[in-house]
């Protein structure tokens, strides 16, 4: 079976986030975690944007290519807090181009009262957003469990 290192790195505004939703969700293959349904991952990297602009965007990638990790993942938090991250578009296309690793935007589910608000205040409408939050947008049961 193949075996895939994963890093996830987190907005800095949630710095002190266990990472449990993440956690679960990789453990589970939920969200964008079910891209590796029938895989082996191994969580390689953890770690924030370094804060507003992301300066440790810059910086972690290349660490975390050291240690094998070939697929990084911008945590959900980017795409579901308030506001969403302004640079994630940015963030995913410097890390591709300059580290030649996967980026995944998401990790676990979009939580169900994140969802909501968010669809009230139209912050998904444009289609960059609609592509951002396809890999974390499940049915609303499984939201729920993501509260």
């Amino acid at each position: 079976m193949e075996k895939i290192k994963v890093a996830i790195i987190i907005c800095d505004r949630y710095h002190t986030c266990a990472g449990g939703k993440c956690f679960r969700a990789l453990q589970n293959r939920e969200g964008a975690f079910s891209i590796y349904k029938d895989k082996e991952v191994e969580l390689a990297g953890y770690t924030t944007c370094g804060g507003c602009p992301g300066g440790n965007i810059e910086y972690a990638p290349e660490e975390m290519k050291k240690n094998g990790v070939t697929h990084v993942h911008l945590a959900t938090g980017l795409v579901v807090g308030y506001p969403p991250c302004p640079r994630i578009d940015y963030f995913r296309k410097f890390i591709t181009e300059k580290y030649g690793i996967k980026v995944i935007v998401g990790t676990h589910p979009i939580p169900e009262k994140y969802y909501i608000t968010h669809s009230n205040l139209k912050t998904w409408k444009g289609e960059l957003f609609k592509e951002l939050i396809q890999p974390t947008l499940t049915d609303e049961q499984t939201r729920l469990k993501y509260n």
